[in-house]
């Protein structure tokens, strides 16, 4: 497909389809001629060596290749103008009446096709065409009279390439291949080639070919390519078994510590009492919930070397698989289109054959702004594609690499290394100029709305309002760099929006790429990346293949999943930005069970698991047959009417048997939507694009799959893509991926595969999660809430649903958590306690307790290598969030079930400040704010009414205190990173904070001296024995 092509806009439901050329068409590397097929009218395009493609030497009648294929193989085998016979041309299949001919120029692999593969795509194209019927536009009959379209002698290979073409035939038709003639799909491989060479095939496929060890010098790279591309790496049993050791010990500590609670009733406070013990019965089930999915925890190892043996031999083609690669952004105000460009560009200059990636990036916004930049994008990567590429530089994304504090000459030796990079380092000021232009043009919105270029309104100036829209800026033809090497695809993609309908914000728009990206290249693997997370290691889609593309454990993973990492965090991380203790001791237990939640971005999904699909199934083993005449433990012995084809059928089945019973009973359009070309490509397990494709008909079927009515009464969102119904689509969709029994694998690479930006400010902290928090309480009220789906054929594990439970219960534990720091300051102003005075054995329990917690967390520092600031950050932000956003969500939550009333969320902000880390010490002003504000004055109140009781009472008062205090210096204490929050870099807070503040936390204050609820009333004196009349 043409990189020159333009802005192609439309809406399938309306018949429209327009193409805009808004901006200067990049100057191809070569001078074509522009000739077009008079037959289809594509390009005719040129051969290997570069000539314009002639398919008739007599009269040069203008023919394209895939036509001149297909004339010899199903036409008269004349040409049409002059009616001479067509001559083989060197790299076409023979026909039957080709003359014998000495030559060897491509005979050998004339035949060499990958039999069943293009077998199961054929069949199912076949019959898919035959079904369903594609050409909706109004001139279909019409296009009656064109020839078929062959795009070559087979299905094309898992290249993710887009097919050379022009701008005509929108509409024409799709034909599929027939099934019995010589050069098909359905070629009988039988008569061509003996068994040796079916059996060499085989072991190609299995990367065992090879001569025999005693005649080939490079056996031992043989060997090594036959080895997995990865390994488990168990955590050492000297510093895992104590952990669980004491897990257990811990266990049993809780358990008889929660039973002394509970038999030892403080009688003079029963209300804190009873607060305090049901809080603490929640928090052990939260920590069981969270521990015990740690379990058992490993590392990975990969072995990228064994990779290119086995898939990146030198001198055959390239077999490592395709990948589509997806950005999505919403808002360039809030994402600033340089932060997106810095994504794309390190995605476009990754190590990874260039014809292998394609970069959709998906604008929600409808931004003209975004498109802009992004067209600016895909010509400075002209630039900075092949500098990262011939000085191996890391990162790949150039506002990260010009700003390392770095010796950048380390390791490099190319003379002219310092004189390219500030030639580079200048080219890329000037660009981020050219983009800082557009962002200031775009702060001001013309009345009549943007103009493009040639004078076109642009399509999306009604963000809520506009016809789908795509533009190829990097394609197969156009995309070269400065050095005339080809660069990966570029796609833009806004999906149709109109009023009326449900568009499931970030979810709706993933799915939305899935589709686009199914039609266009359909590359078995897909990347999703926020806008804001760049690849920092250009080898990330590499480590990914060493689980997906091993023979031995790849069929069964469904995505592999990165940790995210973050730049712009102060050294402190005083809110806990990292979450180093989710991604590097949670996740780590997780990969030892089925494997890690799906969390968002830095994600390689396989294809076919979002499709719906399950698991290849493994062969059974051979049950035991026992004679039928005595109780023994085997099975009866098998009846005669019992054939052995059936239980062969029933026990060798796997995913292929599988997916032909899917194509014989499946409604497939309910399914996956009235797209045939679409539904084609989900059948074809190892990607690429149907045979029979035009560029044109590409480009109309991607804009009628992302019109806003396509997915309606399909199954999109419920069982395939990314799960709607929760605003943390990714739990969901990871969620639906395991009961279904796939695995998913943690991939940490010393370097770290991708990064972004985290809000370091604590008000964007807080509303990033109260976000996530939100999201989890739907799931809980969902029916794909852990707690009851999913327990239909057993796939999912029980350690796994653990997490999962964890992952929507966790928002609950604000409402104990907020008690319970609230506790300490009632007992201070009241002088009551939680518990009754204990005994010196009773206090071995609070010691046990106390000293298990320490030791857990020891160790778990210890296996993890997390530290313990890290740890102790982690910490504080969960009570700071527990008792401000996670109680929010709850109430949110419970409001949208109960009531409906919903809530917008806005993006969060990825812009940076200028001074450094200036955002961490700005004060915003949010609601979220008021409760941890409270309970810190609250207990600061308490701790001050306490000494002074203390001081006024004497020294025996002084021994009951200081668990009190105890407890009130544990929240205080907790609470601090957000006490230097509110107090700013001036130290000082607004006025608000403090009114609101102090005011809830007086009238708390006296309304409980009034009331004392927790206290057990006395009696006054009996008026009737003291005589006195009252």
């Amino acid at each position: 497909m043409e990189a020159s092509a333009g802005l192609v806009a439309g809406s399938h439901n309306r018949n429209e389809l327009v193409v805009i050329h808004n901006h200067e068409e990049p100057k191809p590397l070569k001078n074509l001629d522009g000739q077009f097929c008079e037959i289809c009218g594509d390009q005719i395009g040129l051969t290997v060596e570069g000539d314009l493609f002639v398919a008739c030497n007599e009269c040069g009648f203008p023919a394209c290749r895939p036509c001149y294929e297909y004339e010899r193989r199903e036409g008269t085998q004349n040409c049409p103008q002059c009616k001479t016979r067509y001559k083989r041309l060197r790299g076409s299949p023979r026909v039957e009446g080709d003359e014998d001919e000495e030559d060897i120029d491509d005979i050998e692999h004339e035949f060499n096709i990958d039999d069943e593969h293009n077998k199961q795509n054929h069949s199912a194209e076949a019959m898919l065409y035959g079904k369903m019927s594609y050409g909706r536009g109004p001139d279909d009959d019409e296009n009656r009279r064109f020839p078929p379209v062959i795009a070559g002698g087979h299905s094309r290979h898992v290249s993710g390439e887009f097919p050379a073409g022009g701008e005509h035939g929108l509409h024409k038709r799709v034909h599929p291949y027939p099934s019995s003639e010589a050069g098909s799909e359905r070629w009988d491989d039988k008569k061509e080639g003996g068994w040796r060479e079916r059996m060499d095939d085989w072991k190609l496929q299995q990367g065992n070919l090879g001569p025999e060890p005693d005649d080939d010098p490079d056996m031992g790279l043989i060997d090594e390519a036959r080895q997995p591309l990865s390994r488990k790496v168990p955590i050492a049993s000297s510093k895992i078994n104590p952990y669980r050791m004491v897990i257990v010990a811990r266990l049993v500590i809780l358990a008889v510590f929660l039973r002394y609670r509970l038999l030892n009733p403080v009688h003079d406070a029963l209300g804190l009492w009873l607060t305090s013990v049901i809080c603490e019965i929640w928090f052990a089930v939260s920590w069981i919930l969270d521990q015990f999915p740690k379990w058992f925890p490993i590392d990975r190892e990969t072995y990228l070397d064994r990779l290119s043996l086995r898939y990146e031999r030198e001198g055959e083609p390239n077999m490592l698989a395709p990948v589509d690669v997806f950005v999505s952004t919403v808002d360039p105000m809030k994402e600033p289109p340089l932060v997106t460009s810095n994504t794309v560009l390190s995605i476009l200059a990754m190590d990874y054959p260039v014809d292998k990636i394609s970069c959709y990036v998906s604008d929600d916004g409808a931004s003209m702004l975004t498109f802009d930049s992004l067209a600016e994008t895909a010509e400075f990567a002209r630039k900075w594609v092949p500098f990262c590429k011939k000085f191996s530089i890391e990162p790949r994304a150039p506002e990260m690499y010009f700003t390392l504090k770095i010796d950048y000459l380390k390791d490099k030796v190319q003379p002219t290394f310092v004189k390219e990079r500030r030639a580079m380092k200048r080219e890329y000021e000037e660009f981020k100029v050219r983009i800082n232009a557009l962002v200031a043009k775009a702060s001001k919105v013309p009345l009549e709305g943007w103009i493009m270029p040639d004078g076109t309104p642009w399509p999306g100036n009604n963000t809520k309002d506009h016809p789908g829209m795509i533009q190829v800026f990097l394609g197969s033809n156009g995309g070269f760099d400065v050095e005339g090497h080809e660069l990966p695809r570029l796609v833009y993609v806004s999906r149709e929006k109109r009023p009326g309908f449900q568009h499931h914000k970030k979810a709706g728009a993933m799915n939305a790429l899935v589709r686009v990206a199914g039609v266009l290249t359909n590359a078995p693997f897909m990347l999703n990346l926020d806008c804001d997370h760049y690849v920092n290691n250009s080898k990330a889609v590499r480590e990914a293949m060493c689980f997906l593309m091993d023979p031995q454990i790849g069929k069964k993973v469904c995505y592999v999943q990165f940790p995210q990492r973050f730049d712009g965090i102060d050294r402190h991380d005083r809110y806990a930005n990292r979450n180093t203790v989710f991604f590097d001791i949670n996740m780590k237990g997780l990969d030892g069970i089925q494997g890690p939640v799906y969390v968002g971005t830095g994600c390689v999904f396989k294809r076919q698991a979002l499709y719906g699909y399950e698991p290849p199934k493994g062969p059974k083993r051979p049950k035991m047959i026992s004679c039928g005449c005595c109780p023994c433990f085997g099975r009866r012995r098998k009846s005669k009417h019992e054939s052995n084809g059936d239980i062969a059928v029933f026990v060798l089945a796997g995913a292929e048997g599988d997916k032909e019973h899917l194509m014989s009973e499946m409604n497939f359009e309910q399914k996956f939507g009235q797209s045939s070309i679409f539904v084609t490509s989900t059948l074809m397990e190892d990607g690429g694009v149907p045979p029979s494709s035009s560029p044109a008909v590409l480009l109309k079927e991607a804009i009628h799959v992302i019109s806003c009515g396509y997915e309606d009464k399909t199954e999109w969102g419920t069982e395939l893509g990314w799960i709607y119904g929760s605003i943390t689509e990714d739990i969901l969709t990871g969620f639906k991926m395991h009961c279904r029994g796939w695995r998913s694998i943690y991939c940490m690479p010393k370097r770290a595969a991708f990064k972004g930006s985290a809000p370091i400010n604590l008000s964007d902290r807080l509303n990033q999660v109260l976000r996530w928090a939100l999201g989890s309480v739907e799931i809980f009220f969902s029916r794909h809430s852990p707690l009851w789906y999913g327990y239909k054929g057993g796939k999912l594990k029980w350690l796994e649903r653990f997490a999962y439970a964890n992952t929507t219960i966790y928002p609950f534990t604000s409402i104990p958590l907020l008690a319970y720091c609230i506790l300490p300051a009632i007992c201070l102003l009241t002088d009551k306690f939680i518990m009754p005075p204990i005994s010196t054995f009773a206090s071995l329990f609070f010691i046990a307790l106390f000293g298990s917690i320490i030791a857990t967390g020891i160790l778990e520092l210890r296996w993890s290598g997390v530290s313990i600031e890290e740890w102790w950050r982690n910490e504080q932000f969960w009570v700071i969030g527990g008792i401000s956003a996670h109680l929010f969500a709850v109430v949110q939550g419970l409001l949208k079930i109960l009531a409906g009333i919903d809530t917008n969320f806005t993006v969060t902000s990825k812009a940076t400040d200028d001074d450094d880390f200036g955002e961490l010490y700005a004060f915003k002003w949010t609601t979220l704010l008021i409760p941890p504000t409270t309970v810190l004055i609250i207990n600061i109140v308490g701790v001050v009414a306490g000494i002074s009781d203390a001081i006024n009472n004497g020294y025996q008062s002084w021994g009951p205190l200081f668990g009190k205090l105890f407890f009130s210096f544990w929240v205080i204490v907790h609470l601090y990173p957000f006490l230097k929050g509110l107090m700013g870099r001036q130290n000082r807070t607004p006025t608000i904070v403090v009114i609101w503040s102090i005011l809830l936390a007086s009238i708390f204050s006296l309304l409980w001296v009034r009331i004392d609820p927790f206290v057990m009333k006395t009696k006054g004196p009996d008026t009737s024995m003291c005589g006195i009349n009252c």
